[in-house]
């Protein structure tokens, strides 16, 4: 059976030149400005929205740090021991990628999808959070006592930030995307995660809840996410979509680097899929040009210069807005301000990018939940189970036009640009001085959203859409490029 190895399958041949979806998507992003600016007009007359800028970044860095709730002792031992049924699964099953629940349960559940129902409901997975729910356990002060001579956690230094979750959360998204040849065989999957849950383990010993708060990946990671979510669960903030992202974020450099690289995660992924990117690597020398060792070291050099670039001209355009409103702040509370219109941008490339990956792939679960470790004889309830969950079950991969992905991208793509302009002009409402200044300090801002929604829309175009001759007014030098795509039995 035919299964997408990532995030595209069938090419859709475009309707219109690529330049016009683009052309649009800029011209969509600046029409919603032009229709907001007569509401921070409204808002600059009343005098009741502005707030002193030192003010608003003092509330983001106090109230910044995922929200942790209490232990949930059924939901947790329930959440630990389904995590030692996937790492069994992972061990014993079958190396078939197809066949195995481990690699479809953490790759395609745990890494997009999950994400995306946290951003669209809020952060509802501490409780089932196997890891965060070991880092509880194991913040003991009788065990740090008997072990360490002392019942208090060791201090988070103020320096380590989130650098940790920033380090986990790149090793993830390299072993997703570069080194997925390895973390996809079910036997690796298992010992990843043997690995990290011993290692939080530790860390919630020796650090206790600041491990959580600013170390661990998951919790980090979803909380972030949460913020755009609709219910709150506990966590401060207004109810609502986005009410979340009120709270701020702390003007760290290791907390900036958190939320770009959730944006960049997606981003580099597209361009991994590129013919353009094909040809830069077939022109490098012997030993990069093949897929080995080399070519990903290359990329995972890559990914990591393309994050400091980001940060760099996101850095830039963020202090062009604070010297055209004449705002008193430092290079990195001028980017933390607006970082929060990132993160609805960062939730639409992971949707855009991934939505036919995970309605496709998806499928996967019926037979694997009937058989989760595959293979013959390693699961004796596997011959008794009904249809959907026996091998009979097939994959449907046409059940919506390819066209519909594409539109449904084009759409999600734009919407939440527009949304990073609403977000991005509330917050400069609030801080601004005088209308004047606040209308000044959103062009530049502005500038950078258009030019990312224009890059946006090519990058997903690439590996997802084909310019015909008729389309593009030129020639078509070549035939259409197979589909990503691996072949692998499901028995």
């Amino acid at each position: 059976m035919t299964v997408l190895a990532h995030a595209f399958g069938a090419r859709y041949d475009l309707p219109i030149p690529l330049w016009l979806f683009v052309l649009g998507g800029a011209l969509v992003v600046i029409a919603s400005f032009l229709l907001i600016v007569p509401r921070g007009a409204s808002a600059a007359a009343a005098g009741t929205q502005h707030v002193d800028a030192e003010v608003e970044e003092q509330r983001g860095a106090a109230l910044d740090g995922a929200w942790i709730r209490g232990l949930h002792p059924v939901w947790g031992t329930l959440a630990v021991l389904w995590l030692a049924f996937m790492i069994w699964c992972g061990i014993i099953g079958s190396a078939e990628v197809a066949e195995n629940i481990i690699v479809t349960w953490l790759w395609l559940l745990v890494w997009i999808a999950v994400p995306l129902t946290v951003a669209v409901i809020g952060d509802w997975t501490q409780p089932v959070n196997p890891f965060a729910f070991l880092s509880k356990v194991a913040d003991s002060p009788r065990l740090r006592g008997a072990v360490l001579g002392g019942p208090n956690a060791l201090r988070w230094p103020d320096w380590l930030g989130w650098w940790p979750a920033v380090g986990l959360f790149f090793l993830a998204a390299c072993g997703e995307l570069i080194y997925n040849l390895d973390t996809t065989i079910p036997e690796e999957a298992a010992q990843i995660l043997i690995g990290y849950a011993l290692f939080t383990l530790v860390m919630g010993f020796l650090f206790g809840r600041e491990w959580l708060h600013r170390g661990e990946l998951f919790t980090v990671l979803f909380d972030t996410w949460g913020r755009i979510g609709f219910f709150r669960f506990g966590a401060p903030g207004r109810r609502g979509f986005a009410g979340g992202l009120e709270r701020g974020f702390s003007p760290h450099l290791s907390r900036i680097a958190f939320v770009l690289l959730m944006l960049l995660n997606v981003n580099f992924d597209g361009l991994l899929s590129t013919p353009q990117w094909a040809d830069v690597l077939r022109q490098l020398p012997n030993g990069y040009n093949v897929p080995s060792a080399k070519q990903h070291y290359f990329n995972t050099v890559t990914f990591a210069l393309m994050a400091v670039v980001l940060a760099l001209v996101l850095l830039g355009f963020a202090q062009a807005s604070t010297r055209a409103g004449r705002l008193r702040l430092r290079p990195l509370e001028s980017l933390t301000g607006l970082l929060p219109s990132l993160v609805p941008i960062a939730f639409g490339y992971l949707l855009a990018h991934n939505i036919e990956y995970l309605l496709v792939n998806g499928q996967l679960m019926f037979p694997l939940l009937g058989n989760p470790p595959g293979g013959d004889g390693n699961w004796p309830l596997a011959p008794h189970m009904p249809y959907p969950f026996n091998d009979s079950y097939e994959v449907n991969h046409t059940f919506l036009p390819s066209g519909f992905y594409w539109y449904f991208s084009l759409a999600v793509i734009i919407a939440v640009h527009v949304y990073a302009v609403i977000l991005a002009h509330r917050h400069l409402v609030r801080v601004g001085i005088d209308r004047r200044s606040e209308l000044r300090s959103e062009y530049p801002w502005l500038v950078a959203m258009v030019a990312y929604t224009c890059l946006s829309l090519w990058l997903l175009a690439q590996p997802l859409t084909k310019e015909t001759a008729s389309t593009s007014g030129l020639p078509d030098p070549s035939p259409l490029l197979p589909s990503t795509s691996i072949t692998a039995p499901l028995q």
